[in-house]
């Protein structure tokens, strides 16, 4: 789970997606169609070649978050630069495929089905004769029962993240022969092919020891097509190299390095030729496109990289002393172009000493030009991710205890107009997410959104009416400290950072914002704020309005409040108010770089929330508290962040939506569900969907599920994330996933005169 600005990390690794998958009142029935989605939103964009068109050798240079801290994907702290590293190294028995469809991956496996279903599920691997561990040893049934018995939960010396699946087997043994695994369920299992996906080697999963601090820091076995050469926490990155004992298709790089990068210094880093590939904020794919003489959206900025002869980063050129630079010759010679400049440049301070003390601005100027120009040898590539942003609404307090409310706050919601908040200026398909359990293109996906219904003003008002909560009530003047209607929770922990506006409450003032009028005007309209030309203009645009809402001297009585401020008794005629106090909801949003568009999305809730009479108090905290302190501890009323989609939901969204049940202490275990709302219907459906062997059963059986949790209105789910990713031109098969495992052993740089095949998601 994440929010958009502090990425994808261990949160999302925690708990709920550990399997190879990761990355819906009326009769309540789900749409029957057997494949709705049968395509994703958005193609991947990864400028596909073949491999005879690519060069031997090469080192790329690939960022990440941080460093992991473990190397062991069953850990708790394993976040997505582990999930990277093993899909290099260790053999998954099964990747996802661009329709985010698990497939056999014929390196390890040559066949898997289930040969008995009674008395007990049976389900016999046939692995690839010439699968091995890099110490020659064969894959094979140790190493399947030594994770099984590390990840059944049976032994709490084991220090994993979760069991699911794993506890259900019953026992594990070889075959025919050496090249067959027989696995025996105690209990049906319909995600058994989530199993196994990374597979580590029995001296890993053998005993707790080994388990716990074996592979934490290092990976002495592996079977991927690379192998992990170093792992350099100081230094800041790890080191793959090529497996010598893996018998698949040759790898094409000689080298893969995971650099540590933070978000905001990346456009730096590939300026300064530290990086070949990351993965982008809109503001940093703006400057992309714009370094390669593009303007506008980022509708063009999808481009494959195709380079022309000797540019890229293929084989790399020679310098004097022989050695590979890993550089091509327009980098060279633009490096020789620098060291001549930098030469005269110190001729010329060493003769006139006072012109250096009068070039400072245009030696910033002349610095960031030059950063500039160095972003021209990127493209962003560019498609959907595999998770969504949702909006979460609180249910254990509060006004949003009622599933009134909560289906009022759901139906006030344009979410078409708020995928395009964020989607519409990257040039990417602004359609909403209408599933909780699968995304489009995904076997389970179906749009079961009108088990709650569309977007409806009147509908919303009638069911706070319903509530309650009616228009013009009496407000009880309130203490400073005492909170409106709404979560109770402790003071935020607001960032006080230039450009923070902390807490300001929306809905006290009854003239329309600068964003309200946005959402008004026609959607045919091309000028103004309502069709941006720029991802980052879209996305400052929705700032600079919420800080002249809320923020500006003089603006009207109301508009802006210090946080805990009582809302005045007959502020806004639309206001509603139920036993003295009015209806006010706390919006808790991350402030750090990069969740800008986060926060464009919240800004035009809370105008719609307006529009039906709920004031939103919205508290910008710091990401280092956002989730801990916030979201898991249920000190928030409205919040946004994301879960990452799964090949298998049944398995991996049960403890995000089962219903929160009291724990021996007397506080609530809610596992992941952070919303705190759950049914017994949900999770009977989930229990069904689990234990049918037959897959059209059990995506009819998701598909209910996801109607009843879409009913029971806990999440809204929004849009797909966008993923942008800079790449090097010339680099293929590499660049906005999707959907689809990264093939490792096909990344490479083109040769000198090759193009990629053009994008499948290059628009117009």
């Amino acid at each position: 789970m994440s929010h958009d600005g502090v990425g994808l990390r261990a949160v999302m690794r925690s708990a709920a997606f550990l399997t190879a998958g990761v990355l819906a009142v009326p009769l309540l029935s789900a749409c029957s169609a057997d494949d709705e989605g049968d395509r994703p939103a958005a193609a991947q964009d990864i400028a596909p070649a073949s491999r005879d068109q690519v060069a031997d050798g090469g080192t790329l240079r690939w960022a990440v978050d941080a460093v992991p801290e473990t190397l062991n994907a069953f850990q708790a702290d394993a976040d997505a630069a582990t999930s990277r590293v093993a899909g290099a190294v260790l053999p998954s028995m099964y990747r996802l495929d661009a329709n985010g469809r698990p497939q056999i991956n014929p390196a390890y496996l040559e066949s898997a089905k289930v040969v008995g279903t009674e008395p007990k599920q049976v389900v016999l691997y046939k692995l690839n004769q010439q699968a091995v561990w890099s110490d020659g040893r064969e894959i094979g049934a140790a190493d399947f029962a030594a994770q099984w018995r590390a990840l059944s939960g049976k032994d709490a010396a084991y220090w994993t993240a979760r069991n699911a699946g794993y506890d259900r087997i019953e026992k594990i043994e070889r075959g025919k022969n050496n090249l067959e695994v027989r696995v025996t369920f105690a209990r049906p299992y319909a995600d058994w092919k989530s199993l196994f996906s990374p597979l580590y080697p029995k001296s890993v999963m053998g005993t707790a020891d080994s388990f716990n601090d074996g592979a934490r820091r290092k990976l002495k076995v592996s079977a991927g097509p690379f192998a992990v050469k170093k792992v350099d926490v100081k230094g800041g990155q790890v080191q793959l190299t090529r497996n010598p004992r893996w018998w698949g298709s040759p790898t094409k790089l000689s080298e893969i390095d995971l650099v540590a990068v933070a978000r905001d210094k990346r456009a730096t880093a590939l300026a300064a030729d530290e990086l070949d590939m990351a993965e982008i904020d809109p503001a940093d794919a703006e400057r992309i496109t714009a370094a390669r003489g593009r303007s506008g959206p980022l509708k063009g900025a999808s481009a494959t990289g195709t380079q022309s002869p000797g540019t890229g980063r293929d084989k790399g050129e020679k310098d004097d002393s022989g050695e590979k630079t890993g550089k091509s010759k327009d980098e060279k010679a633009r490096d020789d172009g620098k060291s001549k400049s930098e030469s005269d440049s110190d001729s010329d301070e060493s003769s006139d000493g006072d012109e250096k003390d009068t070039s400072g601005a245009e030696g910033s100027k002349a610095k960031a030009a030059d950063q500039q120009a160095a972003l021209s040898a990127f493209v962003v590539r560019k498609s959907l991710e595999p998770a969504y942003t949702q909006l979460a609404l609180n249910g254990s307090e509060g006004p949003l205890a009622d599933e009134r409310v909560r289906r009022a706050v759901a139906r006030a919601l344009d979410r078409k107009e708020l995928a395009k908040v964020v989607l519409k200026p990257l040039g990417l398909p602004a359609e909403p997410v209408g599933s909780h359990l699968a995304l489009i293109g995904q076997a389970a996906y179906s749009d079961n959104s009108g088990a709650l219904g569309g977007q409806d003003t009147a509908e919303a008002r009638a069911l706070l009416a319903d509530a309650g909560w009616v228009p013009g009530g009496p407000v009880t003047e309130q203490k400073k400290t005492e909170k409106a209607a709404g979560s109770k929770g402790k003071k935020a922990d607001t960032d006080d950072s230039p450009g923070d506006d902390g807490t300001y409450i929306v809905g006290e003032d009854n003239k329309p914002s600068e964003a309200d009028r946005d959402l008004r005007k026609d959607p045919k309209d091309h000028t103004g704020a309502h069709e941006r030309t720029s991802a980052q203009s879209g996305i400052q645009a929705d700032e600079q309005q919420a800080g002249k809402q809320y923020a500006k001297q003089g603006g009207a009585q109301g508009a802006y409040a210090p946080k805990g401020t009582a809302a005045p008794a007959g502020a806004a005629s639309g206001a509603l108010a139920k036993d003295g106090k009015p209806l006010t909801l706390r919006f808790v949003l991350p402030s750090g770089q990069g969740s800008e568009s986060l926060r464009a999305v919240a800004d035009r809730i809370a105008q719609m929330l307006q529009r039906i009479g709920i004031r939103t108090d919205i508290s910008k905290v710091s990401d280092a508290s956002y989730f801990k302190d916030h979201i898991a501890s249920g000190q928030y009323d409205l919040a946004l962040y994301s879960w990452p989609g799964s090949a298998y939901p049944a398995t991996d969204a049960r403890p995000i939506y089962s219903k929160p049940v009291p724990a021996a202490d007397g506080s609530l275990s809610v596992e992941q569900n952070y919303t705190r709302v759950g049914t017994d219907q949900v999770d009977q459906l989930f229990d069904q969907a689990l234990s049918t062997l037959d897959e059209g059963e059990e995506r009819s059986l998701v598909r209910k599920a996801d109607a009843r949790i879409w009913a029971a209105a806990g999440s809204i789910p929004l849009y797909q994330r966008p993923q942008l990713t800079a790449v090097r031109t010339g680099l293929a098969n590499a660049g906005a996933f999707g959907f689809q495992t990264p093939v490792y052993e096909d990344m490479g740089f083109l040769k000198k005169g090759a193009h990629p095949v053009a994008s499948p998601s290059k628009t117009g």
